[in-house]
């Protein structure tokens, strides 16, 4: 009795949704639907796709450009660990602009090609489009209609099926045969094109019925140039596909023209996009067949059962990815991987959204989007027929992250303790993806900028540019003006290479090697974590196999594609980090201590450039600002020969100009001036170097069989140092033995 309880409340559900989502509707209530909301009812594929990108909204996110719109519909929870798409924010955005074009042309007329190395993201980016879609088309407002066909049992109307005139009087008047039941129904016919249902109104009434309801609603008349909403040619003179035309054709003819009685036979359904369904869209693989065909389906005998008038009418179904995919988004993966004669129909087809098949031609609503490698396509730009693809076709270009906090959010989403069997520790993939990082970086090309400006460019290391790029942070070494100089060209270096073939991010190590790297780190036996030491010789084990990876067959220029030197140099970020985790676990010197100490500073230097006078805390007396207070910090923080004066105003001048950035966000001069508190913190660590030596071993004896020659105070120092370490960085015992292990051999030895 409980599973039938059980299943008697789902099956109450099911039906309720069944009802709610109108899953079935006559044509008359399809009409009335469209009245409702022609706008949502009226759209094509790039409409649709396009409101899919509004639907989920957006965002300003931080570049190195400024800030930059993202669409959150990459962020769309899926399946799939990783179906969230990482940065990559310009081609989001380039998506979005090409789909605009389309709209406001009526048609999609051009195919979009995303170009990219291997592993740049680019399936990723049309998985999210496709996730998108799929959720969408479950929405209220991205409900999704189609045409089909019924015709009910001989036992309901007599006569021919579903033509004749005698209506038994059990069964009342029917003005549609769309909500029969099973049993009175003989035969139902969907189309395979999802035809829209307003092919069965003739284009020049559907001309006037689009127009009379776009206007009810304040759209204008669906030319764009009374309203917003523009009407497609698919939607405006679109026709009903091969099998529906001729099965209206014969339904006409025997009802003698009466179009009321040919509309009984509609049915509406709504559908849903599906991946895994393939319906609305479709990935085609670098595959030799074809992506459509037509078969006919009145030769089959277990077709007998349809109506008389449908004897002798010869019916074709098209199939194949082109017909699955349309009202929706095709995908072409590593499309010019086929042969050019496999897909050279999208010459026409991409202009003209036909594609002619032996029986008929099929008229199509569908986003092309494919993808390819560089080489592919500069193979493929060398070929005569190159220059008639060139104006059907737009380029996107896809290249490697240069980021690498985004970076390590593609790694993050796949090496989980779940997917390795064991603890992630901190810092395994932030390190693989600095490296990754650092092998995609091109030199800066002096002879670019300005005549003062060369010589600052032409020194930026790789780890400078890297973590130039990522927190807008210039190098320690410089001046004040240098790094306010170099963070101006910030954006200049970031762009410098997108007009070269052979652009930043075109080559280096692809996403894919590095979580391969990650996962054979994580079967190390010398750690019980998937620790950053273990990634670091799965690096070391990548750049001495230089006949399998390309990029590291690169020239060396001015220390940019050295891989065997970007490990040791992400050895030392790591080094950097650790220590500094341990020495605030240890509870030395907070992180608030630092900021009180630099807001002091702060608040004396903005009043003596303003030569303005300070109430002093302690007395309540007004002040000259205290110039040994400031020269003390000074000679900690201030580079080696800057004039304290011009330092002390370009601190105020970098201040003013983050408000002009960040007008909401609240003033943290740790993000403002990151090297000021780095020069803080290796001051303190050179004064305390002795001491924090002395706390670091006492942690590894804790950790060891040592631990009974720890007095008890020094046991609890230590445990509340793995404690913060534990809870405010994720260390766990091992990960932590094993990096402060590593940090004494580099550092303390």
């Amino acid at each position: 009795m409980e599973a039938r309880r059980y299943l008697q409340d789902i099956g109450s559900q099911v039906s309720a949704d069944f009802v709610k989502n109108r899953s079935i509707l006559s044509f008359e209530e399809y009409v009335t639907l469209f009245f409702n909301d022609p706008r949502s009812q009226a759209r094509n594929a790039a409409q649709y796709l396009h409101d899919v990108m509004d639907h989920y909204g957006t965002e300003q996110v931080p570049h190195p450009t400024g800030t930059i719109r993202r669409f959150k519909v990459f962020d769309v929870p899926s399946s799939d660990r990783d179906g969230r798409v990482a940065g990559q924010e310009e081609i989001q955005n380039a998506i979005y602009r090409l789909l605009g074009n389309f709209v406001r042309a009526g048609r999609i007329n051009k195919l979009i090609l995303l170009h990219g190395p291997n592993g740049s993201a680019k399936s990723t980016l049309v998985n999210a489009l496709k996730a998108g879609m799929e959720d969408y088309s479950h929405q209220p407002q991205g409900a999704l209609y189609r045409l089909g066909w019924v015709f009910p049992s001989e036992k309901l109307i007599k006569g021919s099926i579903g033509f004749g005139e005698r209506v038994p009087a059990s069964t009342g008047d029917l003005s549609s045969f769309a909500h029969l039941d099973a049993e009175a129904i003989d035969v139902r016919m969907p189309c395979e094109l999802n035809d829209h249902p307003l092919f069965v109104v003739p284009p020049t009434e559907r001309r006037k019925m689009l127009e009379s309801a776009l206007k009810k609603k304040g759209l204008g008349s669906g030319d764009g140039e009374t309203g917003d909403f523009i009407l497609s040619d698919y939607i405006r003179d679109g026709e009903m596909c091969h099998k529906c035309r001729r099965i209206y054709t014969a339904l006409l003819a025997s009802y003698g023209g009466d179009y009321l009685k040919v509309l009984r036979h509609v049915q509406i359904e709504r559908f849903y996009i599906s991946r895994r369904y393939q319906v609305g869209t479709v990935t085609v693989e670098p595959q030799m067949s074809v992506d459509a065909i037509a078969q006919q389906i009145t030769a089959d005998r277990t077709q007998l059962n349809l109506p008389a008038a449908l004897h002798g009418v010869v019916l074709y179904e098209p199939h194949g990815p082109l017909v699955h995919a349309n009202r929706g988004l095709i995908e072409y993966a590593d499309l010019l991987k086929r042969p050019l004669e496999a897909f050279k129909y999208l010459l026409g087809f991409s202009e003209t959204a036909q594609v002619p098949l032996e029986p008929f031609v099929l008229q199509l609503d569908e986003v092309l989007i494919a993808s390819a490698n560089e080489k592919h396509l500069g193979a493929f730009k060398e070929l005569p027929d190159f220059a008639s693809f060139k104006g059907r076709i737009e380029l996107v270009r896809v290249p490697y992250l240069r980021r690498y906090k985004q970076e390590q959010e593609v790694y993050d989403a796949e090496i989980t303790p779940t997917s390795v069997g064991k603890h992630v520790s901190p810092h395994a993939t932030e390190v693989a993806a600095m490296w990754a990082v650092l092998t995609r970086l091109k030199k800066p090309i002096p002879e670019r900028y300005a005549p003062d400006v060369k010589e600052l460019v032409d020194h930026v290391t790789p780890l400078e540019k890297m973590h130039l790029y990522e927190e807008a942070r210039a190098p320690a070494r410089l001046s004040l003006a240098n790094t306010k100089e170099l963070k101006k060209l910030r954006t200049e270096l970031y762009e410098e290479s997108d007009a070269y073939p052979n652009y930043e991010g075109r080559s280096g190590a692809s996403a894919r090697e590095i979580k391969m790297a990650l996962f054979n780190a994580a079967q190390s036996p010398d750690y019980k974590c998937l620790h950053a030491l273990a990634v670091f010789e799965e690096l070391q084990a990548i750049c001495q196999d230089k006949s399998v990876f390309e990029f590291l067959q690169q020239e060396v220029v001015d220390g940019y594609h050295d891989h065997e030197e970007f490990v040791r140099a992400v050895e030392g970020q790591y080094l950097d980090l650790v220590d500094s985790e341990v020495r605030d676990s240890m509870g030395l010197v907070s992180e608030g201590q630092y900021r009180e100490l630099v807001e002091r500073y702060i608040q004396h230097v903005s009043h003596w450039v303003r030569g303005e006078k300070m109430r002093n805390r302690i007395t309540g007396e007004m002040e000259r600002p205290d110039e040994q207070r400031m020269a003390e910090l000074e000679a900690i923080v201030m580079p080696k020969g800057e004039d304290a004066g011009e330092y002390r105003r370009g601190l105020i001048s970098n201040i003013g100009a983050h408000r002009l950035d960040n007008p909401d966000a609240q003033i943290d001069y740790s993000v403002i001036f990151p090297d000021m508190f780095k020069r803080l913190r290796d001051h303190y660590f050179e004064e305390r170097k002795r001491v924090l030596r002395k706390n670091k071993e006492n942690v590894l004896k804790y950790l060891s069989e040592e631990r009974g020659s720890l007095s008890s105070r020094e046991q609890t120092q230590v445990e509340s140092t793995l404690k913060t370490m534990a809870e405010k960085y994720g260390y766990c015992e091992h990960c932590a033995k094993d990096a402060i292990l590593f940090l004494m051999k580099k550092r303390y030895g």
